[in-house]
């Protein structure tokens, strides 16, 4: 978790990055800016650090050749923490080099502001970070004055919504030799994902127990709707069960066993084996290494639990939302009227 009640901002400094395939330019600013007032001080610090307060998510700086010094924006952070004084001329080499690979025609330009921030809190330690932000959202606002009795009203063309970060990370002066503690926001499309994470910043994200429940639990949830499927004769009922199961268990369970999943949660004989050989292949293809056994992560469960929802839809008319003992629904097919139904058994009526 981030939290930013210690938090101050010491350097800033604001440039504005164009798309270079559509003929933008990019304007670089000469000297960091000052920002004295304490309610716009308090305003800057809630845009670009309120939306990591729930951010449990943690990544590192990597390169295509393992040498992590060769990572540009590891590199110009390195030369920051190293040496403040250069703080100004290392945020301008950022923003050219975000410059340099926006040429996706649908990345819009905006503001690029660099921040260094004093005591923000990461993981229960307070560390000194390197804030890249981008806004490219702007929206309309209204704005109303009084003179006397009467009203005037008007308004803004373009503002920044200071609860609509656009993109962002923070990166942490902690674990430099395994590649920074980072944490990244991203509110845009797929587009802008790829070329903020995979081509700006180049990161992968760290390999603890909450990415490890994170990525077993997305495992789980491919598995049961993708591979079981093509396999095995299952009703929808019987695979809501099984995520019901597959939930229940990372719920109950302080670490995960991926042959106690198997036996205990999938149980067919059959199945247990493929979901090895699929956990395999999974890694594979997301690049991504989910070990045989870790300690679950709470928190990665709450968060997945959300979209982990057991579900039968029924045309346009019902939801039928299976939370628990699969033995008290029952599917047919009426020959009378040629439909099919579920008949559901229950207590009490809540």
């Amino acid at each position: 978790m981030i939290y930013f009640t210690e938090a101050s901002i010491e350097n800033l400094a604001i440039h504005k990055v164009g798309n270079k395939q559509m003929g933008e330019g990019l304007a670089l600013s000469e000297q960091p800016l000052q920002v004295e007032d304490e309610v716009l001080n308090s305003l800057l610090k809630q845009y670009f650090l309120a939306p990591f307060e729930k951010n449990n998510e943690i990544y590192r700086f990597t390169h295509a050749t393992e040498e992590i010094g060769l990572n540009e924006l590891y590199h110009f952070a390195n030369k920051i923490f190293e040496n403040q004084e250069d703080f100004h001329e290392n945020t301008r080499q950022i923003a050219k080099q975000l410059y340099d690979i926006t040429s996706h025609p649908n990345i819009k330009s905006g503001e690029l502001y660099v921040v260094y921030f004093k005591q923000l809190q990461i993981e229960g330690e307070l560390q000194d970070a390197i804030g890249i932000f981008k806004s490219e959202s702007k929206e309309p606002y209204l704005m109303v004055s009084q003179s006397g009795p009467e009203f005037e009203i008007g308004y803004k063309e373009e503002a920044i919504n200071i609860k609509k970060l656009d993109k962002g990370c923070l990166i942490f002066n902690t674990e430099k030799e395994e590649g920074y503690k980072v944490a990244v926001i991203d509110q845009t499309n797929k587009t802008g994902a790829v070329y903020w994470v995979d081509e700006f910043l180049k990161l992968r994200i760290r390999n603890d127990d909450f990415n490890k429940t994170t990525a077993t639990l997305s495992l789980c949830k491919s598995f049961v709707n993708e591979e079981l499927e093509e396999h095995f004769t299952m009703s929808k009922a019987d695979k809501a069960d099984l995520l019901n199961r597959s939930i229940k268990y990372f719920k109950q369970s302080e670490s995960f066993n991926v042959d106690e999943f198997a036996q205990d949660v999938i149980g067919i004989p059959e199945a247990s084996g493929m979901f090895k050989s699929y956990k395999e292949q999974y890694e594979q293809n997301f690049d991504t290494q989910i070990e045989d056994s870790f300690t679950i992560s709470s928190a990665a469960v709450k968060k997945q639990a959300r979209v982990f929802k057991s579900v039968i839809k029924l045309d346009k008319n019902f939801h039928i939302y299976i939370h628990g003992n699969k033995d008290m629904i029952e599917q047919g097919y009426d020959d009378a009227v040629g439909r099919k139904y579920y008949k559901l058994y229950f207590e009490e009526e809540a």
